[in-house]
C-alpha cells in the first residue's frame, strides 16, 4: 500500500486533488513574483523606510534622484571590504542630487547599527523589509549594490565585492543630468 501525502495530488477526493493544485500553482505563482530580482533596465520604486537612526525617509524622499542602494550583512567579509568604499562615496557626494540607502539583512536591528557604530558609517541604513524586497526582488550575494537613476529605473547592478575605482566611479551619478 503507497503512502499518500496529506496534500499530494494522487489518491484521495477530487476535492482534495483540486485543492492540491491550487495550492501549487499558487506557491509557484508566489515564488516567482518574489523571485524575480530587480535587474538592469527594470524600473524600482522604493518604498518609505525608518532608517536606523530613527528617521523615517518617505517614498516621495527618492523620486527624481538617483541612488545607490546596497544590501549588506555585518557577518559578511565582503561587506567588510566594501563599506568603507561607499562610506568615501557618501562623503564625497553629500549634498549632490545622488543618494545613498544601505540595508541591512541582520537579524538584529542592534547588530546592525553596533557594527556602524564600531567602524564610524555615517551612511543611511536601515533593516531588510517585506517593502524592500517587494522593490528590489530576491537577493543573489551579497554585496549587492543597485544604481537607481532619477526616474526610477535599475541602469548598474553589481553582485560581489566592487573594488575601490568601481565604487568611486559611481560618483558620475551625482551630477545633475
Amino acid at each position: 500500500m503507497a503512502h499518500v501525502l496529506p496534500w499530494s495530488a494522487k489518491g484521495g477526493s477530487p476535492l482534495r486533488r483540486a485543492l492540491a493544485g491550487t495550492a501549487l500553482a499558487l506557491a509557484l505563482a508566489l515564488a516567482a513574483s518574489a523571485g524575480a530580482a530587480a535587474e538592469v533596465g527594470d524600473t524600482v520604486r522604493l518604498p518609505a523606510v525608518q532608517l536606523l537612526d530613527g528617521r523615517t525617509l518617505p517614498a516621495g524622499h527618492w523620486s527624481g534622484k538617483p541612488v545607490v542602494v546596497q544590501l549588506w550583512a555585518s557577518w559578511c567579509p565582503f561587506c567588510a571590504l566594501q563599506n568603507p568604499r561607499l562610506q568615501r562615496l557618501y562623503d564625497r557626494t553629500r549634498g549632490t542630487p545622488l543618494q545613498v540607502l544601505t540595508i541591512s539583512i541582520d537579524k538584529s536591528p542592534d547588530d546592525a547599527t553596533a557594527y556602524l557604530r564600531q567602524r564610524g558609517y555615517t551612511f543611511p541604513a536601515t533593516m531588510d523589509s517585506p517593502a524592500l524586497r517587494a522593490a528590489l526582488g530576491a537577493r543573489k550575494g551579497l554585496p549587492e549594490l543597485y544604481v537607481i537613476d532619477a526616474d526610477g529605473k535599475v541602469v548598474q547592478k553589481e553582485v560581489g565585492e566592487t573594488l575601490e575605482e568601481d565604487v568611486a566611479g559611481l560618483e558620475r551619478y551625482a551630477r545633475p543630468r
